[in-house]
């Protein structure tokens, strides 16, 4: 015990530097998990509180989970949640890995921090206001790609109401969104690879795409590996804002915008099932948390080395 005062008194200012993440994850992660017991309840309100209302509640197994796969949008939501999140997933990691490369490779760095600036910007924006941008060029009347279609002769798309274009239109708003972060991320470990490789490889008579092939993307691999692994964690977790405020909640949209997270929350209005949601959400988190494992198993049976335990 005294061995591990002492690790304490001799690492208390990093133990210091951690403190506020490590009470954020106590307050908003760990302790909520208590709640995943309604997941087994009907939950009904209680006039004692919270607390009363779920030990008063009655048990009713795995009925809320029964529900949340008997209906018939349980097929269609499974399905679009997972294929979206493969979608953003590959071609957002290469896109990601793409622009990091490029922006790596601009000769004019000042430039290249515009550049930067310019695709980490929409990170920040939230759903809401990407909806209404959206909706200056998808609108009926008003909108500019229909502008652009009836200037060359064609007729004005509704595209609120036309399912087939939507699946491309969530895939591009997506990744137009997240390829800043994450190219930023690329971009810091590009930068931290030894120049004595490039050196050595333009000596040798390497061109930019060789050297890209042959020694960025190598050295990126084990974070790639790492990031994609923890990306397969959240496949049956789906942005709620792209899939509910893009779309502008459409009811015609739904075969293809409708996903496990915006049909829970649909559901806790309309029915206010809280039962049913949280069913959803631990569904979520175990599925997720078993893909981690199974992804990090094959990983570490290819390359131990790679894997992120």
């Amino acid at each position: 015990m005294s061995a591990f005062i002492k690790k304490v008194i001799r690492n208390r200012f990093m133990l210091l530097m951690i403190l506020p993440g490590t009470i954020w994850f106590l307050i908003f992660a760990y302790m909520p998990m208590f709640g995943t017991v309604l997941a087994f309840k009907d939950f009904r309100i209680h006039p004692d509180g919270f607390f009363a209302s779920v030990f008063s509640s009655k048990w009713v197994g795995l009925k809320n989970f029964e529900y949340l796969f008997t209906t018939n949008d349980a097929y269609i939501i499974t399905r679009n949640t997972i294929l979206y999140n493969l979608a953003f997933i590959i071609l957002g990691l290469i896109i990601a890995v793409g622009f990091a490369i490029m922006l790596n490779e601009l000769v004019n760095k000042r430039m290249a921090k515009v550049y930067q600036t310019g695709m980490f910007l929409p990170h920040f924006l939230s759903w809401v206001i990407i909806s209404y941008f959206a909706f200056t060029f998808l609108s009926v009347d008003k909108g500019t790609l229909n502008h652009i279609i009836t200037f060359f002769g064609g007729e004005p798309i509704s595209w609120y109401s036309e399912v087939k274009y939507w699946p491309f239109i969530i895939i591009f708003v997506g990744i137009w969104k997240g390829v800043g972060y994450n190219s930023v991320i690329y971009l810091a470990a590009i930068t931290g690879i030894d120049k004595s490789y490039y050196e050595a490889a333009v000596i040798d008579g390497a061109t930019k795409w060789k050297q890209a092939r042959y020694i960025t993307i190598p050295l990126l691999k084990p974070l790639m590996i790492i990031l994609t692994i923890l990306a397969i964690g959240g496949i049956f977790r789906s942005d709620f804002g792209l899939f509910y405020q893009l779309p502008k909640d459409s009811g015609a949209l739904y075969p293809v915008t409708n996903v496990i997270d915006t049909f829970v929350y649909r559901g806790l209005i309309n029915m206010g099932d809280i039962g049913m949601s949280t069913a959803a959400g631990l569904y979520q988190s175990l599925v997720g948390l078993v893909l981690i494992l199974i992804a990090n198993y094959i990983v570490r049976k290819i390359e131990k080395d790679h894997a992120i335990f």
